[in-house]
């Protein structure tokens, strides 16, 4: 209890200090762990002959790099959002259902398509792709990726609107996302 109290207060003091970094690390490596999860899951589930040796760093690394830059981004919109539409009435105190529905519905009609164009096109680019093969990795992914999507994150951004404060909206998020890199893991490397 005491060890979690204190990564609370340090990770609330660095967020303080410095959100960018702070939402970049903790992002990047949430994701590089979603990453190593999934590596080992595929490896655990696949056939004898669709086994990979060994764990791959470099893939890795290009979900830290990932997380390291779209975590301060997700920043700011959750900032946006907290502005555009407050929870909370200054006179009754109670959370506006109307407010909490427009935060969800601009974060999976907007932030999501976006995030998930900007996954796919920067792993493409950390893998050396084509501009090409980038557009064949669109067209083979995107679409499965977002309607999983509209079907996983609503309930978690929902609870994240709802109950997280602002400074840990990105780690919930990141913690939550664990299992949404290892099912974007498991679709890219198809």
């Amino acid at each position: 209890m005491a060890a979690s109290l204190t990564i609370a207060r340090a990770y609330q003091h660095f967020f303080n200090t410095h959100p960018n970094r702070t939402l970049a690390v903790t992002g990047g490596t949430l994701n590089a762990f979603g990453d190593i999860v999934a590596q080992f899951s595929q490896n655990a589930l696949a056939e004898d002959h669709e086994r990979r040796p060994g764990w791959d760093a470099s893939r890795t690394l290009r979900f830290f790099c990932f997380g390291c830059g779209i975590s301060p981004l997700l920043g700011k919109w959750n900032l946006l959002l907290e502005r555009r539409f407050p929870l909370r009435r200054r006179r009754t105190h109670r959370v506006s259902l109307k407010a909490l529905s427009k935060r969800l519905a601009a974060d999976q009609f907007v932030m999501a398509p976006l995030g998930l164009a900007i996954f796919v096109g920067s792993i493409g680019v950390m893998e050396g792709r084509s501009t090409n093969q980038i557009r064949e990795k669109y067209a083979d992914m995107y679409a499965t990726a977002l309607l999983t999507n509209w079907k996983v994150w609503p309930i978690a951004q929902l609870i994240n609107f709802r109950y997280m404060p602002l400074p840990y909206r990105i780690p919930f998020q990141s913690a939550c996302g664990v299992f949404w890199t290892l099912y974007l893991s498991i679709l890219n490397a198809k």
